[in-house]
């Protein structure tokens, strides 16, 4: 689990439109790494037109200098095209120091129109970002996004970039070198080409992506980090999945980077800002730096090919995520003997499904509530306890709550009933909201209530059921809050794709009705929660803030999954952090395979001794619980 945060004051670098050479663009930036004071960047700068030549832009690479990593200023050209090889353009550095001098590696352009045969790579040396010390032909073969590791590997110089990318499938490899001058040998380079899959790595997830080497490696005791650009179906796939550029990490072994360690899951950016999304190529991010500040790893790259940027994560966050020798800290732990709830056949109310659970720490035990279905598919609710709050030790052999109001009977075949509950103590009172529907309406949500005592002692006097949202829209994943907030209590809902909130001004839900939907969370395009979010448990209280765990929907694959935010403790419309990668998805067959495969859908979360246990529904069909050190989650969220 990791958080990655873009900063406030993005974009940090813009087209200076009365400096000609980069008034269009400026992007795609490499910072030097390390302490330097001050902090030096190379950059991308694309030319404003020059309507009376036949390339009407050009492009050249830029520098700047900023004392405190934030405000860059003096910038100039600092390597312009010289060389028939580079003469239609300079792309993309990156910079490494090796010694006393700056390597920068970058993409020259030596055809016009531009094709793969006239795209290579070519660096340049400096000592001090004045003078170019010297420049050279790196790549006789199309080739980008070459950077320099910052040390020898096994005695040598190493470098990784992007083979073929403009004539696919395009090929991440490593390469090294007996000495300096082998980096321009042309025969050396085309007898390494002949062997090229041997030193090559892939992380692409399909044969439709498409990937480039992003930020110089960055040693870190885990390994090489390596943040590149993965590119979601790049080339045409045959379920029209949507492209989607994203910026991803790799962990390669400090002794042989041709192997893979560990990757993220996903994208970690994707294009959600007005600076990303809008621009000379909409919706792209890339990343091509990255630099170590204190405890966070800051990503320098490029947005929508106009503007420069900064992400920050914690460093420690997202390697121990990455890493398999530490992540198993980072993610919710199941249960070994899951699932801990079946369908039962002997009792035609739950004989197909069990699922979607909510729970209540009272009295000593744990009590869940949860969804229970039948062959004619009308949802109920059953009841099972545990003191230990893993193993059953009591399970009711007639369920507890049935529908029994008219919006929640079924009016034609199909799924029908009382669905995902969520329960709430509020003084001596538990407050159970739930999905009511009929078969027919778009689902809404229901309200009833029960005293402590009653529950506790299993007499199911449930008050008769309330409809709280307006009839005609679709809602949801309900919940309140377990105390109020300047005399009002905050509701969670969700409506279509996105968790909402209203203010109730009393618990009489009699008067109180839903009549706003004031956005508290919503999808990320191209991230694992790209469709849709929902409540999971009602908000856990902590001294940080409210911990607010959320389920969600992938866009390419349908995959539930859980992520968590922390809200303001005083007015929770305010969200202070979220989680970028997910904490808990599908993974054993129980979850992968059943009624709806690949999902885990919680509805009850408890804390016992910073132990959150988390109640889930897996493929809509049995009932689990999975683990985690809820100050793990916090320290996470905090960080950001």
């Amino acid at each position: 689990m990791f958080t990655v945060k873009k900063i406030e004051e993005n974009p940090l670098l813009k087209p200076i439109r009365s400096h000609a050479w980069e008034g269009f663009a400026t992007f795609n930036w490499c910072p030097t790494q390390g302490k330097d004071d001050p902090v030096h960047v190379l950059y991308r700068a694309l030319s404003l037109p020059d309507p009376l030549l036949e390339q009407k832009q050009i492009s050249t690479i830029g520098h700047a200098l900023s004392q405190d990593g934030i405000h860059f200023n003096q910038r100039k050209e600092l390597i312009t095209p010289k060389e028939d090889w580079e003469k239609y353009g300079c792309e993309d550095p990156r910079i490494t120091k090796w010694g006393n001098s700056y390597y920068i590696f970058y993409t020259a352009l030596s055809v016009y129109p531009f094709s793969q045969e006239g795209i290579k790579v070519a660096v340049a040396k400096t000592k001090d970002f004045e003078t170019i010390i010297e420049r050279h032909l790196v790549t006789p073969f199309n080739a980008k996004a070459m950077a320099l590791f910052p040390e020898p590997i096994s005695g040598k110089m190493t470098v990784i970039l992007s083979v073929d990318t403009d004539e696919p499938p395009v090929h991440l490899a490593i390469r090294q070198l007996e000495k300096e001058e082998d980096l321009w040998n042309e025969d050396l380079w085309n007898e390494w080409y002949k062997n090229l899959d041997e030193y090559s790595i892939d992380p692409k997830r399909s044969q439709y992506d498409h990937v480039e080497v992003g930020a110089p490696p960055i040693k870190t005791p885990h390994g090489w980090l390596l943040i590149y650009s993965h590119i979601e179906n790049y080339f045409p796939n045959p379920n029209n999945f949507q492209k989607i550029f994203g910026i991803e990490a790799l962990l390669l072994d400090i002794d042989d980077p041709k192997k893979i360690i560990g990757k993220t899951k996903g994208p970690i950016i994707t294009p959600t800002e007005y600076y990303e999304r809008e621009g000379y190529v909409r919706d792209v991010v890339f990343p091509s730096g990255a630099r170590v500040v204190g405890k966070k790893l800051q990503i320098f790259y490029g947005a929508a090919d106009t503007t420069s940027c900064i992400a920050e994560v914690s460093l420690e966050d997202l390697i121990k995520s990455i890493n398999p020798t530490t992540s198993a800290s980072y993610n919710f732990t199941r249960h070994n003997a899951n699932p801990i709830l079946l369908p039962n056949e002997n009792n035609p109310w739950e004989a197909k499904a069990v699922f979607n659970p909510a729970a209540i720490d009272l009295d000593g035990k744990v009590h869940i509530v949860y969804r229970a279905m039948g062959n004619d598919n009308t949802s109920v609710m059953g009841y099972a306890s545990s003191h230990n709050g893993l193993d059953i030790d009591e399970k009711l052999s007639e369920p507890i709550y049935t529908p029994r109001a008219d919006f929640e009977q079924k009016k034609r075949s199909g799924n029908s009933g009382c669905e995902d509950p969520r329960i709430i103590k509020i003084k001596d009172t538990i407050y159970m909201f739930y999905t009511a529907f009929n078969a027919i309406g778009p689902a809404q949500v229901a309200v009833s209530s029960i005293t402590c005592n009653d529950f506790i002692h299993h007499i199911w006097n449930w008050s008769y059921p309330i409809l709280i949202t307006p009839g005609g829209i679709d809602d949801k994943d309900a919940c309140i809050f377990p105390e109020s907030f300047n005399n009002k209590y905050l509701f969670f809902h969700r409506i279509e794709n996105n968790i909402c909130a209203d203010w109730f001004n009393s618990l009489n839900f009699e008067k109180e009705k839903v009549n706003r939907c004031i956005e508290i969370l919503a999808p990320r395009r191209g991230m694992w929660d790209s469709v849709k979010v929902g409540v999971t448990a009602p908000p856990i209280k902590t001294n940080e803030g409210w911990l607010l765990l959320y389920h969600a929907v992938s866009a390419n694959h349908t995959v539930y999954r859980v992520g968590a935010t922390l809200l303001d403790l005083y007015n929770p419309t305010i969200m202070i952090s979220r989680s970028t990668d997910p904490i808990f998805e599908p993974k054993e067959k129980y979850e992968k395979e059943g009624i709806v495969s690949n999902v885990v859908f919680p509805c009850g979360a408890i804390v016992r001794d910073k132990t959150i246990f988390l109640y889930y529904g897996g493929a809509d069909e049995v009932v689990c619980v999975a683990t985690m050190n809820i100050d793990k989650i916090l320290n996470t969220l905090r960080v950001s």
